[in-house]
C-alpha cells in the first residue's frame, strides 16, 4: 500500500493516477474526502491530527509525502515522520523545493529543511525531490490573458529551469515503486532556463494572440499580497523568493529527469499546448 498526502493537488492527483494505472494499493490522503474523485482509497487526514494520520498509516509500505506550501511544513513533516516511525513504513519520497539547505534567504527552502533532515535521520528508506518552478504556476496568468490584460512580471529577466508536474509525478512513481532511487536527493528542472518574458512569448506563439508584460516593484506586489489575504510574513518570503530568481539565483539546470525517467524533461512549450484550453 503507498500513501500520498496532498493527493487532490497538481502533483498528488498524478501521482495517484499514475500508480493506479500500474495497479498499485493507492491510499490518498485528504481533508476533503467527499470532494475528492481519485482511483485510490480515500481517507480522511489532517497532519495536525495524529489519530488521523496513523489512521492513514496503517498497512502502509510507502509515504509520498507531500505539504502545501507555507511555514506548517516543519511541523506538519515532523508530525507525519514520527507516525511514520511508529508504523514501521519502510520507504518514503518527500516533494521538497530547490535549493534547499543552499540558501538561507530561500524561505520556502528553510520550510522543508527539517523535514529533509528528519527523514534522512530516520529508519526508512528515502529519496528527497526539489523541483524547481512549476509550468503550472502560469496558470494564474489565464483570466487575465482572457481579458486582454498584461502579465505582471516580478522577475525581470531572472530565468529558471522551468518544470512539468507530470515530470515530477512521474519521478516520484519511479521513487516509490523501485528500490534504484533509496538515498537520493534529485534537483528537478525542465531542459531550458526560461524567465517571465519566455515564458509570455511561448504562451503567445502556442495560443496565437498577443499578450502584454508589465514590470511590478516588489514592493507593490507585497501590498497587493497582502491585500488579497496573505499574511506579511508569507508575502514577505514569497518577495525574497522573487528577488532571488530576478538576481539569476535559480537559474540552474539539471539532468535528474533524465536520469530517473530515461529521457529528457518536457518542455514549457510542450506543456502550454497540452493546456492550451485553460487559456482560451
Amino acid at each position: 500500500m503507498i500513501l500520498v498526502t496532498g493527493a487532490t493537488g497538481t502533483i498528488g492527483t498524478e501521482v495517484v493516477r499514475l500508480l493506479a494505472e500500474r495497479g498499485e494499493r493507492v491510499r490518498a490522503m485528504t481533508r476533503n474526502p467527499a470532494g475528492a474523485s481519485l482511483p485510490a482509497q480515500v481517507v480522511w487526514g489532517d497532519f495536525d491530527d495524529r489519530d488521523s494520520l496513523d489512521s492513514a498509516l496503517a498497512g502502509v509500505d510507502a509515504l509520498f509525502l507531500l505539504d502545501a506550501p507555507g511555514a506548517w511544513i516543519e511541523r506538519h513533516d515532523l508530525a507525519m515522520l514520527d507516525a511514520v516511525r511508529s508504523h514501521g513504513v519502510r520507504k518514503v519520497v518527500k516533494l521538497s523545493a530547490i535549493g534547499t539547505g543552499e540558501n538561507s534567504a530561500l524561505r520556502v527552502g528553510g520550510w522543508h529543511l527539517p523535514g529533509e533532515r528528519a527523514l534522512r535521520a530516520g529508519p526508512a528508506a528515502w529519496t528527497i525531490l526539489r523541483p524547481s518552478s512549476f509550468a503550472t504556476n502560469t496558470l494564474h496568468w489565464a483570466s487575465a490573458i482572457r481579458a486582454g490584460q498584461p502579465i505582471s512580471n516580478l522577475t525581470g529577466n531572472g530565468a529558471q529551469g522551468v518544470i512539468d508536474p507530470r515530470d515530477i509525478a512521474e519521478v516520484a512513481v519511479a521513487a516509490l515503486t523501485t528500490p534504484d532511487h533509496a538515498g537520493r536527493t534529485y534537483t528537478l528542472t525542465g531542459p531550458e532556463l526560461l524567465s517571465t518574458p519566455d515564458q509570455v512569448d511561448i504562451l503567445r506563439k502556442v495560443l496565437g494572440r498577443q499578450i502584454g508584460i508589465v514590470d511590478v516593484p516588489l514592493d507593490v506586489a507585497k501590498r497587493q499580497m497582502i491585500a488579497a489575504g496573505r499574511t506579511p510574513e508569507f508575502a514577505e518570503g514569497a518577495m525574497h523568493g522573487q528577488r532571488h530568481i530576478a538576481e539569476g539565483g535559480n537559474a540552474r539546470l539539471t539532468d535528474d529527469v533524465h536520469t530517473v525517467l530515461g529521457h529528457a524533461a518536457r518542455t514549457y512549450a510542450r506543456w502550454a499546448h497540452d493546456h492550451r484550453a485553460a487559456f482560451d
